[in-house]
């Protein structure tokens, strides 16, 4: 960029702009400088002390210089402090040769109040600078006196913030680490030993806070959760896929980021599904102590002696000695493997105990009496017979596919109806069961309960997370180390079988937090206000306890309805829509009723429109075709809603998936139908 001798040109402005644009210029030679040192260090690494050492140092060499990609603007503030210090704020840390901060990293405490200053409390400030650069070309400084509040703006949105909104929408999500808002850096530095619960409607930035609160925390406390790990649950492959690049793009690469399902990996394939009512009891908190009365069910105590013939003698077992043993195993509260083996090692330290006073009290030398009563076929018979070995995948099994198990487990914690809604034929081997989503959590409940957590977090971020039931929650609380998670979410937007209603529920399922914050974002960024109120016309009936948000977008235009005569047109009348609207915006999604969304793919495909659905690589062509469900979490540019009266048709839940369409464009919405458009929706006296 070419701008005039700053001594020529009294336009501070521009002055601005050519002492930011030298200060980046010198913030990429010195970023360039470090890549250089670490390439060296690699290759003295490479003929390390040992082999272990080298390789050590290579992992955490290569770490390093995996975070030096410029691609994305190294620095976007500045600020100005009470001391005459001035600090550049970016996505990494740069120094020069000599050590000294070039850009500080924007979880740096230093760099706190780039994002919370106000002139009425500076927090030591006297002058902001936001600045936005395309190509490592500073086009554009927003500079804030905060020492004169006469010289400040009224607390309108800053210019960064609105020329993000404004952008263009793609495949994939953006960090957001230049335009964070005050209300959401309180949410991403809080404290990591704590349940963090954020409720946000749409656009309220709650996804892109969770994310970089996850960025933040490792940086907080990096050798901890290095060690730890940070997990990222979100509600399916689709949004995943979306939000996929924010966290290497703030230099984070290590974070394990899937969906429920994707906990247990591959060892339950979810092949099937079911009715909502079936799923919703399925995720009910009480399906954790029907599994847990079907395990113990299997641990029968015998009647009577056994009698055990040894290499050193005879031994008689009597049924008080093994019932003393299950009771005292039992009450250990261990995992049923863990208390199963105290109960077979007390088994055998009984025999010793008989066996002993034969030999006047002390073992033969060369004897091993517990080693002896374990290898005896008739001490494992009476193990195997009282205490039988099982696996998460046979419990559960069992307790959907037997009616007399569940009738003696179940009898007095679910209802004779709930109990026959449970029952599934079993498959008949169980590598041929067909699990459905509803399962693993059971299945995962099943697995603690038999084997223990297998895997736990150092803090979990969990997205959507109105939609997790009950046993979804406590899957997430049991993995979460010190009950460190972030809790994200919209209770309007709450669809699944199952889900939450109320966030100190949550809690519950989540079990007792070290501490526990509950914050709500009223602000939206994301959608403009014309199309959020109408949107938001639909709480009372979806969610009447939510307060609707506000947008800061009070421009744009407001949904475009468009009523089609004969419904058997829709489909055509939808594809010509969304064609249209793709020859203005970067990213088109239409959203239907699932009965809708193959006959208006056709339709797109007939017309020549590059279309596929979101859940088969639809992100990536001109036109994404999806149902409410998979729309969550997205945000696109233009978005066609198809037949808003057939969500209605299911009520409260049909309102929330038709509020989740109307809320996902960043710029345009259209609306679509051949029956009369709901009442909410009428706009006019």
């Amino acid at each position: 960029m070419t701008t005039p001798d700053a001594a020529d040109d009294p336009d501070p402005h521009l002055v601005a702009i050519r002492e930011e644009q030298a200060h980046l210029d010198h913030a990429h030679r010195c970023l360039e400088a470090m890549r250089r040192h670490t390439a060296s260090m690699i290759a003295i690494a490479e003929g390390g002390a040992t082999e272990t050492d080298s390789e050590a140092a290579r992992y955490h060499l290569r770490k390093r210089a995996a975070s030096f990609d410029g691609r994305a603007p190294l620095a976007f503030g500045r600020l100005d402090t009470e001391d005459d210090e001035t600090f550049h704020v970016g996505r990494r840390h740069v120094e020069d040769a000599a050590g000294e901060p070039v850009v500080v990293d924007w979880r740096a405490p230093v760099a706190a109040p780039f994002y919370r200053a106000t002139w009425r409390d500076p927090l030591g400030l006297v002058r902001r600078r936001r600045f936005t650069v395309e190509d490592r070309t500073v086009v554009a400084v927003q500079e804030e006196d905060l020492a004169d509040p006469d010289a400040v703006g009224g607390g309108g949105v800053p210019d960064p913030l609105l020329a993000e909104l404004e952008r263009a929408r793609t495949g994939e999500m953006r960090d957001i680490v230049a335009t964070i808002q005050a209300e959401q850096d309180e949410i991403i530095r809080a404290p990591l030993a704590q349940v963090t619960i954020v409720q946000g409607g749409p656009g309220s930035g709650k996804t892109a806070v969770g994310l970089h609160r996850a960025a933040f925390l490792l940086y907080e406390h990096r050798q901890l959760l290095e060690e730890q790990r940070v997990l990222v649950v979100g509600p399916n492959r689709v949004f995943l896929r979306y939000i996929s690049a924010v966290l290497p793009s703030l230099g984070e690469t290590s974070v394990v980021q899937t969906t429920i399902e994707g906990l247990l990996g591959a060892r339950y394939p979810v092949r099937a599904t079911e009715p909502a009512a079936v799923a919703a009891l399925k995720g009910d908190a009480r399906m954790a102590e029907v599994l847990r009365r079907a395990l113990d069910a299997g641990i029968t105590a015998p009647a009577g002696d056994t009698e055990l013939h040894l290499p050193w003698g005879r031994v008689r077992l009597t049924a008080d000695d093994v019932a003393e043993a299950l009771a005292t195993a039992r009450a250990r509260r261990l995992d049923d493997t863990a208390a199963r083996e105290v109960f077979r090692s007390l088994l055998a330290r009984r025999v010793e105990a008989l066996l002993l006073p034969q030999f006047r009290g002390e073992a033969p030398a060369g004897s091993d009496f517990q080693g002896d009563a374990r290898a005896d076929a008739t001490f494992r018979a009476l193990v195997n017979r009282t205490w039988p070995t099982t696996s998460a995948g046979q419990l559960v099994r069992k307790v959907l596919g037997t009616r007399t198990l569940r009738e003696r487990v179940a009898r007095d914690v679910l209802t004779a109806e709930e109990r026959d809604l449970l029952h599934r034929a079993p498959a008949k081997k169980l590598t041929d069961e067909r699990w459905t989503t509803a399962d693993v959590p059971l299945l995962d409940e099943a697995e603690a309960l038999v084997g223990g957590v297998r895997a736990t977090y150092g803090h979990i971020v969990a997205d959507e997370a109105q939609d997790l039931s009950a046993m979804a929650l406590r899957m997430l609380g049991r993995r979460a180390q010190g009950g460190s998670l972030t809790i994200l979410g919209d209770l309007a937007q709450s669809t699944a079988p199952g889900g939450q209603d109320r966030w100190d529920v949550v809690v519950d399922h989540l079990g007792p937090p070290a501490a526990l914050h509950i914050i709500e974002l009223e602000v939206g960024y994301r959608v403009p206000g014309p199309v959020l109120d109408v949107a938001s016309r639909l709480l009372p009936l979806a969610a009447p306890d939510v307060r609707p948000s506000r947008s800061v977008r009070t421009a744009g235009d407001p949904p475009t309805f468009t009523r089609v005569d004969d419904g058997r047109e829709l489909p055509a009348v939808v594809a010509e829509i969304a064609a249209d609207l793709s020859g203005t915006w970067t990213s088109i999604g239409v959203i239907a009723p699932e009965p809708h969304v193959e006959a208006v793919l056709d339709a797109l495909r007939a017309a020549g429109v590059d279309a596929g659905p979101a859940d088969r690589g639809g992100l990536d062509r001109a036109v994404a075709v999806l149902d409410p469900p998979t729309a969550k979490g997205l945000e696109l540019d233009a978005v066609v809603v198809v037949e808003p009266a057939r969500f209605l048709v299911d009520g409260a839940a049909g309102a929330r998936l038709l509020y989740i369409a109307m809320t996902r464009c960043v710029q345009h919405l259209s609306v679509v139908h051949a029956e009369p458009l709901p009442e909410l929706l009428q706009v006019g006296p």
